[in-house]
């Protein structure tokens, strides 16, 4: 029986603080600052809006969030800054550790698939300007039933969509939401701890396996 693996993009294989280097250009040493609240924003927005069945898109999340940084912080950005930003959304890097782990595992016969809240135009240009876009199947995106992760029915739809039983079907995410939202519905997760000093939310549901870097998973599944 097959494996199918689904990956969470931003934070997992797509660094999204890679964006850092083009806030450097606007607003130079408040940089990290900016970044760090505009994600923090943009994962709230989405789970806000999920609990108010008020879908918009992860672009529109995004930039909404960016609107929110520029304004707390003060920077006043204009509106090509903010363009140039977005577009730079679309060309994050991977994790060094990334390439190497997805080619391990495409040949040990796993079924890999990009499994994201962002939209498929957004998750196929990330990854193919990343370079990795050919070791996955077809991107499964939380857009196509209007809701966000953690909903517990975009995890069945990954279950569905991949044509595997739940005890075959994993998900592997960096975020501690995003593990505990699938081993609830059912799937199995590999808590990907990239950061010293993360802690997983202490709730009932704990990950199928935790491992530091890409390059353990080959050794788990």
């Amino acid at each position: 029986m097959s494996i199918a693996l689904a990956f969470d993009i931003y934070g997992t294989l797509i660094d999204p603080h890679g964006v850092v280097t083009e806030l450097q250009n606007h607003i130079g040493d408040r940089a990290a600052e900016f970044s760090r609240v505009w994600r923090e924003k943009q994962l709230e927005y989405t789970w806000r809006r999920s609990l108010m069945q008020r879908y918009r898109d992860f672009g529109v999340c995004t930039r909404q969030a960016l609107d929110y940084a520029d304004e707390l912080l003060q920077t006043e950005l204009d509106e090509s800054a903010k363009n140039s930003l977005m577009q730079a959304y679309r060309v994050l890097p991977a994790y060094e550790d990334v390439p190497a782990s997805l080619e391990l595992l495409k040949n040990k016969g796993h079924r890999l698939y990009p499994f994201s809240n962002g939209t498929v135009d957004m998750v196929t240009a990330v990854l193919e300007n990343a370079g990795i876009e050919h070791f996955f199947e077809n991107v499964i995106s939380v857009d196509s039933l209007q809701t966000f992760k953690p909903d517990p029915g975009v995890y069945h739809h990954v279950i569905q969509v991949t044509n595997v039983t739940a005890e075959n079907c994993w998900l592997v995410s960096s975020n501690g939401f995003d593990v505990i939202g699938a081993v609830s519905a059912g799937m199995k997760a590999a808590w990907l701890k990239r950061f010293d000093g993360v802690v997983l939310d202490p709730w009932e549901f704990e990950p199928t396996q935790v491992i530091r870097s890409l390059g353990e998973l080959p050794q788990v599944v």
